[in-house]
């Protein structure tokens, strides 16, 4: 029998046991026959088997070579099985989008790099059909918060330019090896043109990163440099006004002001 593998804690590893989150995760997928289908960070295949069994061909994404060999293992050498050993972080996910297709991504992201991870997808959100990550549940309350609470955001902003994100349910620290110190939660994302303009993308979160830059600032201070308050009042956003009052449709007018 093999020995179990330690999880590492440079890679952010917590390993997914509890078979009652796998299902109810497997049931929100719904995984299909014939889906171009690509889990990130498998760890030891808790997801992937059943992943693999429902779709006969899967891609995974994985950065720890030494659990590679087990995964395979676990998977009894299903050669619809394909192992990218890579950083998540660096990889060119439309080099896997199918031709007149999209990939769906899954997978039980490491806490460490989630925030930048997600940023990294959303570069490439015309490849995805739509997401499923387990995250850490505060970092879900802030792609899903809205103006006025106190989780939003740059990352609720970029989002809500980009994707429909819906929290689908909490996970308890229970359901890991070894436990984390901090709930979990499963979020469905699906990337969706957004119900106003936004003529330039880049210029956008150009406006959103340095609002959120300092919170506590008015646009007038964080956006100096950027745009004065001229421009901000000519957009309808009152120069006084802090960046967690503004809804994204906000920011796209702000955007629209850059010269």
């Amino acid at each position: 029998m093999t020995a179990p593998h330690a999880a590492k804690r440079r890679f952010g590893q917590n390993f997914l046991h509890d078979p009652y989150v796998i299902e109810r995760i497997l049931r929100a997928i719904d995984p299909q026959p014939g889906d171009t289908l690509v889990e990130i960070g498998p760890g030891l295949g808790a997801l992937t088997v059943p992943l693999l069994e429902r779709t006969g061909r899967l891609t995974v994404v994985e950065i720890d070579r030494d659990v590679i060999p087990l995964l395979r293992e676990r998977c009894g050498g299903r050669p619809g099985l394909k192992v990218i050993e890579a950083d998540a972080l660096r990889l060119d996910y439309r080099a896997l989008q199918p031709a007149g297709g999209h990939i769906r991504l899954a997978g039980n992201l490491p806490y460490n790099i989630s925030t930048p991870l997600l940023f990294h997808l959303l570069e490439q959100a015309d490849a995805i059909a739509d997401m499923h990550f387990m995250l850490q549940k505060e970092v879900v309350d802030r792609m899903c918060a809205g103006p006025g609470d106190p989780a939003y955001g740059r990352l609720s902003v970029a989002l809500a330019a980009r994707c429909a994100v819906s929290h689908l349910f909490d996970v308890g620290p229970g359901a890991f090896r070894p436990a984390p110190k901090v709930d979990s939660a499963v979020v469905r994302l699906v990337p969706r043109a957004p119900d106003f303009e936004i003529r330039d993308l880049d210029a956008f979160d150009r406006v959103v990163t340095r609002a959120f830059g300092q919170r506590r600032k008015t646009l007038a201070n964080t956006l100096k440099g950027l745009l004065d308050s001229a421009q901000i009042a000519a957009a309808g956003v009152d120069p006084r006004a802090r960046a967690e009052t503004l809804h994204a449709r906000d920011f796209a007018r702000l955007a629209a002001q850059l010269r």
